[in-house]
């Protein structure tokens, strides 16, 4: 396993392809590092599907209200169309590079619309830079999200089967 250099600020993903380390970058987008912790301690990501998955560019996840397939209210047809139950959080864009294993906030149109869902890019996608907020990197098990069912919507798809924070894991 790549070396975690801060517990607190790792996340460790187990997706139907396999693990996934992911490096948060508080000091860049505290809001969001924030919320993504608040929402994983709640479990809120276990179950939650690969919606949109587009080869070349990004798997996109994160549609806390209907994407998590171990809801009884879960809707693949409307999973992409939602957040979590907590506000929307205000754009922390920075200079950050969206290469290969960044992970990035979905939004809307408007810059401040960032929520739950989030993506991870397979390839270099810098037109995507200073307008969407970079919050970590994928330090381990890019093989595993290269290996995630593509389409859109994803027929079938992919799944976060749970989603901790590393310093929460024994």
């Amino acid at each position: 396993m790549a070396e975690i250099k801060d517990r607190e600020n790792a996340l460790i993903m187990d997706t139907t392809k396999g693990k996934v380390v992911i490096e948060l970058f508080p000091d860049l987008a505290p809001g969001h590092v924030g919320r993504i912790k608040e929402l994983v301690r709640e479990g809120a990501y276990d179950g939650v599907v690969f919606h949109r998955v587009i080869d070349g560019f990004m798997a996109q996840t994160g549609d806390v209200k209907f994407g998590n397939s171990n809801k009884p209210s879960f809707a693949p047809s409307r999973a992409g169309t939602g957040g979590s139950d907590k506000p929307d959080l205000k754009a922390e864009f920075s200079n950050a590079n969206h290469g290969r294993g960044t992970c990035s906030m979905a939004r809307s149109q408007n810059p401040n619309s960032a929520n739950s869902q989030f993506f991870i890019c397979f390839d270099d996608a810098a037109f995507l830079n200073r307008q969407y907020t970079v919050w970590g990197q994928v330090i381990e098990g890019m093989d595993n999200v290269d290996k995630i069912k593509r389409g859109e919507p994803v027929q079938d798809p992919d799944k976060i089967v749970s989603l901790k924070v590393a310093a929460d894991v024994k």
